[in-house]
Parts: structure tokens; sequence; C-alpha cells
């Protein structure tokens, strides 16, 4: 056979064939295109940054680990183990593509620098490594229920190849795992939501006619179905390495736990099994499998097969190995030892247990777990004949906003910390997933009410506590609307070499500085809530149910970043000003905005930093208040609001606010020039109705200092007055505005909103003329603009509504959540001060969204902002899923109608939409009906005034 680069061989041992090595030439270990020179220098003496990597769970969740830069594969996989519990993790491993675009899995005992090439930019993810026959083997209902994540994953990637029927079947069982029993209204709503199938569309119904025969299913018995169906297809756990054979025949090679079996398309046409093979080695591109004498003879004892490539050949050779052993040995394979002049072959070998010694390791764990309770129960019983270190004693990850449940009783959670630096850029794309894990991160249902109840009691009840709390979950907000900027805009910028140099230094080298800043001190907070909480394994001495400390300490260390919050007035500037002269970046910047990750206008993004100082301000006041003047934390809080520099900034904060909404209005807006001109001041927004020769009709208007702007026109306000003239037009809250170019006739939906206007129209009048000497900052004359003063009402409503048109049709980059559009649909207004007072009552954190017609609760992280809720799985989704705009809501708590009987569950409502939701404690209940009143506004629509129809239809939410 020649030179072989890579051997396996078969011995005969009393317990049957096993596999051993021979000595052949040595193979390499690093990636093509990588040379030794490299490798050494990523993970060398001289280079002692460490590696921050990202790992996608099962439920496509991402977390972020901080390793050294000399870690190996082994240290790297034990850490993620140890944040999800996971006992048997010998089925597992975590794999990532390497430059071909194949799936390779991290090997243990090598350097992660010398498996791959540049770590820090790769994502690795958790998947199932070894399929048992037999879903009974696994004896965790944690980690079925990680098996069924993984079918699930195969099912939409297209590997698990099935009937339609069975496909749809798969698909029923994971919506009962996730949402109960089923519910045609919560079904529609979670396949709308969620993607089980690439051809979803097509088999949903059947989906929910096979989902209604469930009822009354367990998560666990649901779980153990998807195992039980789909460990019967051909396809269950098979992974494809395209090859040829001696005729040059495509065909597809696979390893399972019963050894080689070799496709045509997706037909099953031949297996090897480990009983006949007495050699596995590959030679260059070809891949040979030896099989002993009695089965082909001896002069056809080889079979040959050609893949694309020998990286190719050598990653399937080692799938081979590891499957032979894990499924073949009785115990772990040795490593080989190390030649002392030379080897030849690959020292390559399975470092983990196999499954024998697995499942006996399950079993002593699950033995010491039940002597130890009978220790607990009973004193006198002795535990001496067990020894054994159960793994589930690793401490517990302080990421997760809750207790994480241990592994032998219930499903535990995959979710992961958000950290991102510059070397994740090539990450933006990613999706979170449609399933979480059915405990703390899942779309949850009504099953989730005792694991939430028993969540509940566990909590410290100190108001203290929750206060500090929100700290944590708005500080995860703030850091991901950071990453906005400093991740994703970034990548964006830098791929298409859209933004001059100094611009990209000015802008970050001001945020990235306060981004580092703060991942530390979320990092603070979140530990001290671990201990607070005592879901922190660590045996730490000390009171640390406070939270003063930590905030003084980092208040005082914020005061070093002035400067660069005194210099995001130039940064927001010069962004502006670069997006107008720079075409490319422009493009660039409204494409961004269209993204999901940039669910705000972009430059909202760049006045966190300073509104999180108002927020800690006003948290650190809450704190003071609650803590009477003896307690122990209550010196550390008032020194901490002494340091905030937020005053200091408040004027930049306004003048910064108004040039973002002066900008973002300039966007929305076509035809209208220099809308954030120096002396311009936006005073309020909203959507009014205009007399027109049709009658009254729809339209936004925008009240900036010196002009009167709806979407139509310019009204020079220097020489205009404002009257009330409901008995003249006969039409209830009517106004009239009175100018030198034209006469406007609006009216509001609510006596309200037209006292609103008319104030802030008066105000702005005045303002006005006191600024009439500085006529050449007024606006230019708009194209929209009549060149004649003489104009009839008439005339001008025709004309203004077909400029509407035009208006609108070229607007390209409209987003759903701008209050522009918020205000159209809802017929209110938002002030300047609304505005503000929206940034004081910015709120993020877990609630739990009832489903309609439905006992079903989901679990959801929800983050307040800019007048609407935004919806995601879990806190570490890069977008929302979904978002609620709050104008015009009500709120409320459930009446006796409602048939609600849960405590801390608050109502929104808006026509006949109806939303409830339910908070996890008195104080988070609290908070959040406060913030929601401070966007939800009780004005009705304006009925008598708007026609059935179109304008109607315009109204829904």
């Amino acid at each position: 056979m020649g030179e072989i680069e890579g051997t396996y061989r078969s011995l005969q041992t009393p317990a049957g064939t096993r596999l051993g090595a021979q000595y052949n030439t040595g193979i390499s270990t690093l990636e093509p295109g990588q040379s030794l020179g490299s490798a050494m220098g990523a993970g060398g003496k001289g280079h002692n940054r460490g590696l921050q990597i990202c790992v996608q769970g099962l439920d496509d969740a991402q977390e972020f680990y901080d390793l050294e830069s000399k870690a190996d594969g082994q240290s790297f996989y034990s850490e993620v183990l140890r944040r999800i519990n996971l006992i048997e993790s010998d089925y597992f491993g975590l794999e990532f593509q390497n430059l071909q675009m194949n799936w390779v899995w991290l090997e243990p005992t090598k350097l992660i620098v010398k498996q791959v090439r540049r770590p820090m930019n790769t994502l690795f993810r958790l998947s199932v490594k070894f399929f048992p026959p037999d879903p009974g083997q696994l004896q965790e209902e944690f980690t079925r229920y990680l098996f069924s994540l993984q079918i699930k994953r195969d099912l939409i990637e297209g590997r698990l190849n099935c009937t339609e029927n069975t496909a749809a079947l798969l698909a029923s069982h994971l919506v009962q795992s996730e949402i109960g029993d089923y519910d045609d209204i919560a079904d529609r709503e979670f396949l709308k939501i969620n993607k089980l199938l690439p051809y979803q569309e097509r088999v949903q119904e059947k989906i929910m006619e096979i989902h209604r025969r469930h009822i009354g299913q367990t998560p666990a018995e649901t779980d153990f179905q998807v195992l039980e169906i789909a460990r019967k297809l051909e396809m269950y756990g098979v992974r494809f390495h395209p090859a040829a054979d001696r005729e040059g025949t495509k065909i597809n090679l696979a390893v399972a736990h019963m050894g080689l079996q070799v496709f045509q398309g997706h037909t099953k046409i031949n297996t090897f099994n480990w009983s006949k093979i007495r050699k596995l080695s590959f030679k260059r591109k070809q891949f040979l499998i030896k099989l002993h004498p009695e089965v082909h003879g001896l002069h056809q004892d080889t079979l040959e097969f050609l893949l694309g490539s020998r990286d190719q050949c050598k990653i399937f050779w080692k799938n081979c190995v590891e499957h032979h052993s894990f499924f073949r040995l009785l115990d772990q394979p040795q490593p080989k030892s190390k030649a002392i002049f030379f080897s030849r072959g690959s020292s390559f070998r399975y470092s983990g247990r196999t499954q024998k010694q697995l499942v006996e390791y399950v079993r002593d764990i699950t033995q010491y777990c039940n002597a130890l309770l009978l220790k607990v129960t009973f004193p006198n019983t002795g535990l001496n004949s067990i020894n054994v270190l159960p793994f589930f004693f690793y401490p517990v990850d302080s990421t997760t906003d809750s207790p994480q449940p241990s592994p032998l009783n219930t499903k535990g959670p995959l979710c992961l910390s958000p950290s991102f630096q510059m070397s994740t850029l090539s990450l933006p794309g990613q999706a979170p997933s449609p399933l979480q894990s059915p405990i703390l991160n899942e779309v949850g249902t009504a099953r989730l009410e005792e694991d939430e109840e028993g969540s509940r009691k566990r909590y410290p009840t100190d108001k203290a506590y929750f206060i500090a709390k929100e700290i944590l979950t708005t500080e995860r907000t703030y850091l991901k609307d950071l990453e906005v900027i400093t991740v994703w805009f970034r990548s964006a910028v830098i791929k298409e070499n859209a933004m001059p140099e100094g611009l990209m230094t000015l802008l970050f080298s001001n945020i990235d500085p306060i981004y580092e800043f703060h991942r530390g001190f979320l990092k603070e907070i979140d530990q001290r809530l671990a201990l607070w909480e005592g879901r922190s394994n660590a045996h730490v001495k000390g009171d640390y149910q406070r939270i003063g400390d930590v905030m003084l300490r980092n208040m005082c260390a914020l005061k070093e970043f002035t400067g660069y919050l005194q210099k995001h007035d130039e940064v927001l500037t010069e962004l502006e000003k670069a997006t107008k002269r720079v075409k490319k970046l422009e493009t660039v910047y409204k494409e961004f905005e269209l993204q999901k990750v940039c669910y705000l206008p972009l430059n909202t993004f760049l006045l966190k930093p300073i509104q999180r100082l108002m927020h800690y301000k006003l948290i650190l006041e809450r704190l003071c208040k609650h803590y009477a003047p003896p307690h122990r934390d209550y010196d550390d809080c008032k020194e901490a609001l002494k340091e905030v520099i937020a005053a200091q900034l408040q004027s930049s904060l306004i003048r910064l606010e108004n040039f973002q909404k002066l900008t973002e209005l300039q966007r929305d807006l076509i035809g209208i020039e220099n809308l954030s001109a120096p002396g311009r001041e936006f005073i309020r927004e909203g959507c009014l109705y205009k007399l027109t020769k049709k009658g009254l009709q729809q339209r936004m208007f925008f009240l900036v200092r010196l002009s009167f702007c709806s979407i139509l026109a310019v009204l020079i306000l220097t020489s205009a007055c404002v009257e009330e003239s409901e008995n003249e037009w006969s039409v209830p809250h009517c106004f009239t505005i009175y100018s030198a170019q034209r006469t406007i006739v609006v009216a509001a939906s609510s006596k309200v909103e037209m006292n609103k206007w008319i104030e802030d129209l008066n105000m702005a009048i005045d303002m006005s003329k006191k600024c009439q000497a500085k006529s050449d900052l007024l606006l230019d004359q708009s194209p929209c603009d009549r060149s004649s003063d003489e104009v009839s009402l008439e005339q001008e409503s025709e004309d203004d509504m077909n400029s509407s048109r035009c208006s609108l049709d070229k607007q390209s980059h409209h987003r759903a959540n701008t209050t522009m559009h918020v205000c159209w649909h809802r017929n209110t207004s938002v002030s300047m001060s609304d505005h503000s007072l929206a940034v004081e009552n910015q709120l993020s954190g877990y609630l739990l969204r009832k489903f309609k017609n439905s006992n079903g609760w989901q679990k959801l992280w929800v983050v307040f902002t800019n007048f609407c809720l935004f919806f995601y799985k879990t806190h570490q989704d890069d977008f929302p899923l979904a978002s609620l705009p709050l104008l015009g809501y009500t709120v409320s708590t459930p009446g006796d109608s409602d048939s609600i009987h849960k405590e801390y569950v608050f109502k929104l409502q808006f026509k006949s939409h109806v939303y409830f939701f339910r908070a996890e404690s008195e104080y988070t209940f609290e908070r959040w009906m406060e913030v929601i009143k401070s966007a939800a506004s009780s004005a009705g629509r304006m009925s008598l005034l708007v026609p059935k129809g179109p304008a109607e239809m315009n109204g829904g939410s």
C-alpha cells in the first residue's frame, strides 16, 4: 500500500475486536494555509493576550468564554460543561467550521490556537457527537432535552431527511414540549415566530392537527417521543462526508454507532460493522477500509474511497476512530507515547470516556445523590461505600437571572453571557434560536408556573434586592445597546470601508473605553447578585446583601470618562455631517438601520452613555429613599449618588436629544432641508386631522422651533396665531392656525391633545417672534410650499394630499419602531418633555406573557425604551423578535372578567388588543406599571371624525 499517512488497526481481544494504532509518518495539525510560525505566534511566549471565544448552544443562544492563550480544547470544553451543568457530557462536543467550511470537532488534547486559525473570530457550537441507538440509554432528562434540540437543529438544517408526515409529527412534539397542550391561537403564534422545518408553511396545518393529539404530555415525555421517532430514521445522527468510489460514482460516507455507512443520495446502500473492519487508514485523498478476510476474501479485503481533500479524509478518519472507541471499547484508550526520534502515523486518540464508562459514571452519581438524600433524612445512614465526586457540584454560573436547577431533576439553561470584542466582527447575522431551555429561557407554558413559584420563594424579599436587580437587568440591556455601535455598526463600516479614518477614530476611541468599563461593571454587579441570591457556590465570608459599595466604587471610576462623554456632542454632529458628505457612508448608515439589531434609530444609541448616568442617579435616589440612615448600605448609596456626574452633562444631554430627534425627522421627511441646523428645537410630533375639500384626513405634524412642519409643508410661525374653532366648523377638538402664508384647520383626537398642541404652538409662536431678527436661521422655502399667499384652503389641501403621497412613496427606509409611525396609528402626540421622561423610565427584565385564550405563559426578556416594549427570548439575543408600541394603550390590573387569578399581573389594552404580563415580585410589578404609564395614553380615538374604511384600517396597532 505504500506510505500510509494515518491508520487505525483493530486487534483481537477477549471482549471482541478492538482498534489499535500503527506507527506511521506524522501528519500536520495545522489548518491549511497556516504556518508553524503563525501558530506559534498565536500561542507563543511573546503573546500574552487571552482568548475570548463564542459558543452557540443547542438552543442557539451564544455565550463568550475568556480563556488563556495556551488553553487546550479540554479546558475550554470543561468550562462550557461547568456553566450548563451537564453530566452525560461525553455524548457532546464542540465543533467549528475550518477554512474549507467543513465542520470539525475540537480536539481536547491540543491547544486551541493550533487547531483554529483565528479562534476569536470563530463560532463554536455545542452539538451531539455520538448518537446512541436507543434513547433509553440516556439516563438524564436534561440530556434527552439537549438531544431533542439537536434533532430540531437537524430538521431545520435539512440533515434529518424524512417524509413530510414524519417531519410534521416531530414538529408537533417539539411544539408540545415548548408551549404545552394544543391551543389554536397559541400554536399559530408560536409557529409564526419559530421555524421548525424548511417547508413549515406547507405542513403547518398538519403540525397543528397532530399537536391536538398530544394533550397531557409532559416535556420529558415529548422529548422522549422525539428521540424515539428520530432513532428509527435512516438519517438519524448521520453526517455526510462526500466521496466517490473506484468507478467515480458520487457517494456519501458516514459513521454511526454500529460502523461505517455508505449512501447514494439519501439512500443507504451499504454498512460495514465494526466487527468486519480490521483497519482504517487514509493516504492523501484516499480513505481505505481493510476488512477481515472472511468478509470479502483475501484478494478483495481493501475498499478505497476518494474524498475531496486530504483534510477531509483526516476529518472523517478521526470521526471513525472516536465513534469506534466510544461505542465499542470498554475502557478509555491510553494516549500514544511520544517517539524519541521520529514517529509514523497520527498520534490521535479518543480522549473521553467510553459509553460503558459513562453509563457507570452516571449510575454512580445517582446512587450517591440517593444516599446523600438518605443521609440528610436519616443521619445514621453511612456513605462510606460510595466514593464519587459528582460533576454537577461545579460552581453555578452567575450570569443567569435565576438559580440554575440541577440537571439531575430538571432541564437546565443554555443561556450564554453577552461579551463582545472587536475580534468577533464575523458574527453579525447570527440569529437567536426559536426554542429555548424550558426552565429559565424558554418560550414558557403553563407548566412553568411551579418552577416560577419555587424560584420566587428562593429569592430575597428585601426591596433593595429588587432595586439592585433592576441595576443588573438594565445594565445588560445598556451593554447590548453599546454593542450596536462598538460591534455591529463598526463591522458594517469596516466591511464597506465607508467611514473616513478621522471619524472612525473620533467615534470608537470615545465609545470603546466606556464599553469596556461597563463590561467589567456588569460582571461585578452580577457577581454581587449571585452572592445575594445564594446562587454562587463560592465559599466567601462577608455581608453581600448590599449594592452601595459596588455602586460607589464604579461611580467614582466613571468620573474618569467625563472627557469621553463630553465629546459625544461632537461625535453625533460629525457623524451627521459625514453621512451627508460621503455617499457610501450614507448608504451603509441607512442599510444598517434596516437591520434587526438596530431596533432604534442609530444615533439614539450614541446618547445611551449619558442617558445611563441619569438612570444611575434615579436608581440611587430610590435606594437612598428606601434605606433608613442607620442601614449599613445607606452611606455608600448616598456617597455614590454624590459621585454621579449626571448634573454636569444634563445640558449636553438635552442638546443631544434635540439634535438626535431633528436628524431622525430629517431622514424621515422628504423635501425639507436644514431641519437640524443650529437654532432648531423639536417641540412636539403627532397625528392630527386636517380639514380638506374631501373632509377630515389624517396627517402627521411636527412642531419645531421657528416653524410648524407637517409631512406636507412648512408653515412659518413668526406672524401666526392659533384659535379654537369647534363652533365655527362643528368639529370636536378643532383649532385653526393662521399665518401670512396660509390657514390650516386641524382637529385633535381629544380635548387633552388639542390643549397640548395649542399650548405648544403658542409657545413656539412667541419664541419665533423673539427670534425674528435671526431670519437667516429660518428654514429654506420647501418645494412643498406655495409661492402665493392667496391659495385657498381647498386647493392647498388638495395639493398637500398629492404632495403627501409623493413624499411617502419616496421614503425608502421607514422604521416601524419610530414614534412618528406610532403616532400615525394611535392619534396621539409626543413632546420633547415626553421624550426626556421616556429616557428616565427605561426598564428591562423577564416577564411572563399570557397566551391568548390559553392558560399558558411565555417567558420573555422585555426591554422598555422609547415608548415601546421590545420582546426577546433571552437577554443574550441580539435583536428583538417583536415589539409593542405603547402610545395609546392603557395599563391596569386584570378585572374579574379576565379570569386571571395570579399575582403581579398587569393588563395592556388598546381597542380590542389585550395583553397580560406577569412580573416576579411586587416591586417589579410596580416598576413596570410605573414606566408603562409614562408611555401609555388614555386618550381614545376620535371615532366621530374618522370615516369607516381605509382610515379606520390604518388605526390598528
